[in-house]
């Protein structure tokens, strides 16, 4: 779960967090689809294929993964514009405009689920809902930063520049 309900503002009978999740799921039956890399919105709404979709969950593309393998999951996620999801280097899923909204988180604070407004930030939440699984390797990348390819510190994912933060040698 990324852009998450700050933990300290959700009382204890609330059952999820306002976030918007990137749902891993493994294959349960052989003959089956049951991709993973899904989105899920617990009180919010994204914007897919040009408007809010009132879906709780969208399916990506991936394929299905079966028994115990390490399946690379990568979100993408650019504050309140774009968000991407890929799984095993390829591109499984795209929505924009991450907004507070729609259902399924119950019993939170009021005060707290102003439906459309956009989520620039929030928590990072590691679940295990169904199935249990193991988080290898977490990483996160600031994309802000130097973005002249002259600086020492230049890092070419930047995708939004911080003139500030260059170092020259």
């Amino acid at each position: 779960m990324f852009h998450s309900q700050d933990p300290r503002t959700m009382p204890k009978e609330q059952d999820w967090p306002i976030s918007v999740e990137m749902q891993f799921l493994a294959g349960l039956e052989e003959g089956k689809s049951r991709p993973t890399g899904n989105m899920c919105s617990p009180g919010t709404d994204v914007v897919y294929e040009g408007k809010i979709d009132p879906r709780h969950c969208i399916n990506s593309t991936s394929k299905t993964y079966f028994g115990e393998q390490w399946v690379r999951a990568e979100a993408i996620v650019l504050g309140d514009s774009i968000v991407t999801h890929i799984v095993n280097g390829d591109k499984v899923l795209e929505y924009t405009k991450p907004q507070i909204g729609g259902g399924v988180a119950n019993r939170y604070d009021p005060a707290m689920k102003i439906d459309g407004k956009l989520l620039k930030e929030g928590f990072i939440a590691l679940q295990a809902e169904g199935q249990p699984i193991d988080f290898r390797k977490v990483e996160l990348k600031n994309l802000k930063g130097c973005m002249d390819p002259k600086a020492s510190n230049y890092r070419k994912y930047y995708i939004k520049s911080d003139p500030e933060d260059c170092k020259y040698n």
